[in-house]
């Protein structure tokens, strides 16, 4: 035998013999470090690691002056210890406020108690509970139940679900004009936004209707059979708090029967409670095949989301041992403390009367706004919305100005969209610790998303901030803007 090493060939070094060399510690900020950084560092760290292009933003509207220590109930409270009353309300994930006693004490006991996270080869009597609790919630038979942790996750859930249920001979999926329903792929291919589109390559069975337009829907269903699924925001968070009237939603539940298609109602962001019924599609009597809840299913303190489908469509598509595991839970689906978080927080939207508050204040709510509007109607074009969901729409900027100005300034209206909200918003938080948010698609909507905790004295507050800003008048409004950024 020829033991002789080959050319260029390494003798193989015995790992068992080599000297151990010990993993070193990367230069890692504690929880105490990262606590006590400053905005100065924060700033750093968010430029070097995060989204410098966000910052811009956040700076354009002095948000980046603030530092949140603590947060409760209505309020965060920032490095100065001053309150800012939420009006914004994380998009609708705040629906139980800040750090709600009740489900605080839940995820306290079940850390005391070290329970269970991930249970992947067991079932887990936390999913199975939450998921009973949602059933219970839904209407009709919404009763088979998927766990996530985002709306994205939940919708594509949604979207897998009807299609398979819908059948190859089916694959087209209609969704409307300035729709949102998430930046993942999947969902992202019905979501309608060049912005976030961006140059990606997207899935090409969608159909494109005009919201709230049923004629156009009913034309796509009969001229089109290989569509199967209809996906719409009950009401449309991005697009400026759009709402369709009831007999909309039941002609499409009429439509999407006698045309055999699949009726995905997305709640991520209107749902549980926050127009003033648990879902918002059932202020019009009528029930969708399939739903996806998140945002506020989490209570505040996690990252939980779900997808409800009648058991008819469910089983369709994932009913059999062969398909069942085609899309089963991912590894974070269902995860213990997120399950007792929610299976928490939808008690005490019961217990506590949110829903019915939600629908009592936010009626005051509009009514406070529409009294502003007839006061400042050369400001505000419109106000919209239901229970806590609610949109402040701004004339465009040429319209605030006087006739003498008008024609000179409306050239500029589009690239002066958003600016009018973005100024209010700004005096609101820096002038009144008042924190409101904005909409993607129509940049002259104020979007208010409270959480349902909120009362009347709550309401006053906003109202009283928002007044005092816009007597201002538009000259002042502006001039207060640009003196704050020189600063």
């Amino acid at each position: 035998m020829n033991t002789a090493v080959r050319l260029n060939e390494q003798p193989t070094l015995d790992a068992a013999k080599a000297p151990r060399v010990k993993t070193e510690k990367p230069k890692l900020l504690s929880v105490d470090q990262a606590k006590a950084l400053d905005l100065p560092q924060m700033t750093d760290l968010f430029t070097q690691h995060l989204n410098p292009g966000q910052l811009h933003f956040m700076k354009l509207l002095g948000f980046h002056k603030i530092k949140v220590e603590r947060a409760e109930g209505m309020y965060y409270y920032d490095q100065n210890g001053r309150k800012i009353l939420d009006f914004f309300g994380g998009f609708g994930s705040l629906a139980f406020g800040h750090n709600h006693p009740r489900i605080i004490e839940a995820r306290k006991t079940f850390q005391d108690e070290k329970r269970h996270e991930i249970a992947i080869a067991f079932m887990s009597q936390y999913a199975t509970a939450l998921a009973h609790n949602l059933a219970a919630c839904s209407p009709g038979d919404l009763d088979m139940v998927f766990l996530g942790s985002s709306g994205s996750e939940a919708m594509e859930a949604a979207i897998k679900v009807a299609e398979r249920a819908a059948g190859p001979q089916k694959p087209k999926v209609v969704y409307a004009e300035n729709s949102f329903h998430g930046k993942t792929k999947g969902v992202l291919s019905i979501t309608d936004g060049s912005l976030y589109r961006g140059q990606f390559k997207l899935v090409d069975n969608t159909v494109r209707v005009p919201f709230g337009d049923i004629e156009a829907i009913e034309n796509a269903f009969r001229s089109d059979p290989e569509i199967g699924v209809i996906v719409l925001e009950t009401v449309q968070g991005g697009g400026g708090i759009i709402q369709a009237d009831a007999a909309f939603w039941q002609k499409l539940r009429q439509l999407c029967d006698q045309y055999g298609v699949l009726w995905v109602a997305d709640e991520v962001q209107c749902g549980l409670g926050r127009t003033g019924k648990f879902y918002a599609f059932e202020h019009y009597g009528v029930v969708p095949d399939v739903t996806a809840l998140a945002k506020s299913l989490g209570g505040g303190k996690t990252a939980m989301a779900a997808m409800i489908a009648r058991r008819e469509v469910y089983m369709k598509a994932y009913g059999t041992p062969k398909t069942a595991m085609i899309h089963a839970m991912a590894t974070f689906g269902g995860i213990g403390e997120a399950c007792i978080t929610s299976i928490e927080a939808l008690n005490v939207l019961y217990d506590e009367g949110l829903i019915d508050r939600t629908a009592e204040v936010g009626d005051y709510l509009l009514d406070q706004l529409r009294t502003l509007q007839t006061r400042y109607p050369s400001l505000i074009k419109e106000v919209r919305g239901q229970g806590m969901m609610v949109g402040l729409e701004f004339h465009d900027f040429s319209q605030t100005m006087p006739l003498v100005l008008r024609p000179v300034i409306a050239m500029l209206d589009d690239k002066l969209k958003g600016s009018l909200p973005g100024f209010i918003g700004s005096h609101l938080l820096r002038d009144h610790g008042v924190l409101v948010a904005f909409t993607e698609y129509n940049r002259n909507v104020i979007r208010l998303e409270p959480p349902l905790i909120c009362e009347r004295e709550h309401v006053d507050q906003f109202i009283a901030a928002l007044d005092e800003v816009m007597s201002r008048g538009i000259i002042r409004i502006v001039k207060d803007f640009v003196t704050a950024q020189v600063k």
